[in-house]
């Protein structure tokens, strides 16, 4: 018996040995990062710099939150990444569900299809946005031999007039409408990935009993499809959400570091002003990452309520 409780020990010792790296690293770059957020939100007026020159005070409180509130670009900057989120979410998870049930059908090159919707996800999203730059920009706007991009060509042939999407001089809500179609192409492939694994596990047996019955397709898929896949559905909307609310890299790979077209409204979310406070105005940084924390929290929680409802196990 006690040489049995020695070998236990000795194994539950080697398994914390084998961990050990694992947790370090944890500890280093995701436990210490977050209670570091939390004492420079709380640190009133916090900088990196004032800490090492010894000229940092002792008073805590929420005057970091106060600034961030106050802050005129803030609503702003809460606006677009709400927009954004509400915009995108919805559409991006029922063009994913679309494109996974007729993926499913096509037996011959499902293979090569899921490799094709796949590849963005593996693509660099400020390339991507540099790529839809060009096929949205206009070069030589304002002058008498301007050169369109591909999506104003395409308008062009259907005789629609040219769109200043993303020059100086565009609209918000056409640098919106450019910023939401390439959000929902970037998030389409893991939503199709999920949804589609889903698919591809369902029982056959649901969709004999139908053809038996004759149901029409469309019934099939709202009585059917849907209610089945619920989960993955929650699960996606949940993530899509989550990801919305971080949006940046799309922006700034389309309009830059400014995060505006010349002369347009500011497209800066909630990442943006957090990574802009980061170079010297870190506890404003911190507070408003904490907000933004709790706006996504909240919103997650709303989101698995309702799902707990709706989905179907």
């Amino acid at each position: 018996m006690k040489k049995f409780l020695q070998k236990i020990k000795f194994e539950e010792w080697k398994a914390w040995i084998y961990l050990a790296p694992a947790v370090a690293l944890l500890l280093v770059f995701t436990v210490w990062p977050i209670i570091n957020t939390l004492r420079m939100a709380f640190w009133e007026d916090y900088s990196i710099m004032k800490e090492l020159g010894g000229t940092l005070g002792n008073e805590f409180g929420l005057k970091n939150f106060e600034k961030v509130i106050k802050y005129r670009g803030f609503i702003d900057c809460l606006k677009n990444t709400m927009l954004l989120t509400v915009l995108t979410v919805p559409i991006s998870t029922i063009l994913a569900l679309v494109i996974a049930v007729c993926l499913n059908a096509i037996k011959p090159l499902q293979r090569f299809l899921q490799t094709i919707f796949f590849l963005p996800y593996v693509t660099n999203s400020i390339a991507i946005g540099m790529v839809f730059e060009a096929m949205f920009n206009i070069v030589g706007f304002g002058t008498s031999n301007p050169s369109y991009g591909i999506i104003n060509n395409i308008l062009g042939v259907f005789g629609a007039d040219p769109i200043n999407w993303i020059n100086a001089g565009s609209g918000y809500w056409q640098n919106i409408a450019v910023l939401t179609i390439y959000i929902v192409w970037n998030a389409l492939p893991f939503k199709i990935l999920i949804l589609l694994g889903g698919l591809q596990s369902v029982n056959k047996q649901y969709y004999d009993a139908a053809k038996i019955d004759s149901t029409p397709r469309l019934r099939v898929f709202t009585k059917i499809t849907v209610p089945l896949l619920s989960p993955m559905i929650a699960y996606v909307v949940i993530t899509g959400f989550i990801g919305g609310f971080k949006e940046y890299s799309s922006i700034v790979g389309i309009f830059g570091d400014d995060m505006q077209a010349v002369g347009g409204e500011s497209l800066n979310t909630m990442v943006g002003y957090i990574y802009d406070a980061l170079g010297n105005q870190e506890g404003r940084a911190s507070a408003a990452a904490l907000i933004l924390f709790a706006i996504i929290f909240v919103v997650t929680m709303i989101n698995m309520y309702v799902s707990k409802k709706k989905t179907h196990y």
